[in-house]
């Protein structure tokens, strides 16, 4: 039996037909009808997941089968395929068959793909959801006892003793102290800094370290939706409030009443969203779209952004009583090259997640792949050193600490932070052309040597060197009695 989903498309062009089943097949195990009646019948026989009906057919029409569809199969997900867009059958299709996509032709290929994998998410987290439903019927106060313990078990892991990691002279102990200080009162946080410097994680000690710690967190990003869709996810909708709306939809602030919302990537939302917003924060009520009604939410909001909000202010892109709404207390989160004294720490406990995630245990990271760390600025943060360290692990060997020859090229060719030479410091690539020429030189061999283990003899046979020439280069540059730093290791937050 197949594991990919079973979709069912019904047309009375055999030829349509085909070319649909060929397209699809790579993705789906697709079955196909000419008519309604053999549409039932492969219905009460297979399962399926997603059917996508063409709307007019000799006999009864594609919404009319979808009616009877809903009827008898109601988890299926119902899509209409059509080259007419008569409004009154896409106002029929979503409210009488709750057509979840309407299809105009012509289709592309890859679109009609995305939406069908969609539809067959959509039916997954229906089933879901029921199954979800079902249980907390049988065991509401089992399911309420599981729930609260989660949360006691997420509040222990983000404590702000713990959870936050830091060397004694870090700057986070600053960003530490100021999410301390400011977590227990009911007030909203607004997290400046680049992407991958943990607000997310900032925002969950927030709520963990407030009164509202066992009460729901949700967050949404809000550079990932258009305005529509954006408005639906944090405020709900009512169905047949728009194309696709088959149910009513709960929204993120509804959701997490009582609790916290983290709105991310603030700075990225519309003006005309941006209004719709500071209703919400100001009046504390939120209106789902399609509905007449508002909704009173009790929720604490708490803002990230990478940008420059008081900049986007000066240039009129965000609204400043908006800022003034979100920015109650605002803390900067230092990048990762402001807290390179963190490096070795971070690095161990990055590692212990990825050893966790990937099932493969090593004894460490290497002194000398810590000091390539510390050399290289992280312009991708905390997020790029964890991917470093998890391609660092799955391209090294069970049981052997991760060596600094498994460090990628552009961080072992980074130009030291500070490191001096003569009395001077070297600096980026600048001066004229013989020194520029000579960095990079010096770089190169440096890195080199590092992937090779010091081994000068491979090195010199990669850089196209004899041992004599490459001596030479080494003798110029003040590398030639420079040795492997010690197998001291990073392991489980310390250095052993």
């Amino acid at each position: 039996m197949s594991d990919l989903p079973g979709i069912l498309i019904v047309d009375d062009e055999i030829r349509t037909l085909e070319a649909l089943r060929r397209i699809l097949s790579e993705d789906f195990v697709v079955h196909i009808a000419s008519d309604t009646k053999a549409a039932c019948s492969i219905l009460d026989m297979e399962w399926i997941q997603v059917i996508l009906c063409d709307q007019r057919m000799p006999g009864t029409s594609g919404i009319e089968f979808l009616k009877q569809a809903r009827i008898r199969w109601p988890d299926i997900v119902r899509m209409i395929i059509s080259g007419y867009t008569d409004a009154h059958d896409i106002i029929d299709g979503i409210n009488e068959a709750g057509i979840y996509q309407y299809i105009t032709k012509p289709w592309h290929p890859e679109n009609l793909t995305l939406t069908l994998k969609n539809a067959v998410q959509l039916y997954a987290l229906q089933r879901e959801n029921e199954l979800l439903a079902v249980e907390m019927r049988m065991a509401p106060s089992s399911a309420s006892k599981l729930v609260l313990e989660r949360r006691k078990a997420l509040k222990r892991d983000y404590d702000f003793n713990d959870g936050i990691i830091r060397s004694p002279t870090s700057p986070m102990n600053a960003v530490r102290d100021a999410l301390k200080q400011v977590a227990p009162f009911d007030v909203p946080v607004l997290l400046i800094g680049a992407s991958g410097t943990g607000k997310e994680l900032a925002a969950r000690a927030l709520h963990y370290g407030s009164l509202r710690w066992n009460k729901p967190f949700v967050v949404e990003n809000c550079g990932a939706l258009p305005d529509q869709l954006l408005e639906s996810e944090l405020f709900g909708h009512k169905r047949g409030a728009f194309t696709g709306a088959v149910e009513n939809h709960v929204g993120l602030f509804e959701r997490a009443n009582g609790g916290t919302v983290f709105l991310d990537e603030i700075g990225e939302v519309s003006p005309a969203f941006q209004v719709k917003l500071l209703r919400v924060l100001q009046e504390s009520e939120i209106r789902p779209v399609g509905s007449g009604r508002t909704r009173k939410v009790d929720v604490r909001v708490v803002a990230a952004t990478n940008r420059d909000l008081e900049e986007e202010l000066r240039q009129g892109r965000f609204r400043a009583d908006l800022f003034y709404r979100l920015a109650g207390t605002v803390i900067r989160l230092p990048a990762l090259r402001e807290r390179l004294m963190d490096i070795e720490i971070l690095s161990a406990a990055v590692l212990g997640s990825a050893e966790r995630k990937l099932g493969k245990n090593v004894p460490g990271i290497s002194d000398e792949a810590i000091a390539c760390f510390r050399n290289y600025s992280w312009p991708g943060n905390v997020r790029e050193l964890q991917n470093e360290i998890q391609h660092m692990l799955v391209m090294g060997k069970e049981g052997q600490e991760l060596g600094a020859d498994l460090v990628s090229r552009h961080i072992l060719m980074a130009a030291p932070a500070r490191e001096e030479r003569d009395g001077e410091e070297i600096a980026e690539l600048t001066g004229t052309l013989r020194e520029r020429v000579s960095e990079m030189e010096l770089r190169i061999i440096r890195e080199t040597l590092i992937r090779h283990r010091w081994n000068k003899s491979k090195a010199a046979e990669e850089l196209g060197l004899s041992r004599v020439g490459l001596r030479g280069k080494l003798e110029r540059f003040g590398l030639e009695n420079v040795k492997p730093l010690p197998a001291r290791r990073v392991l489980g937050g310390r250095s052993v």
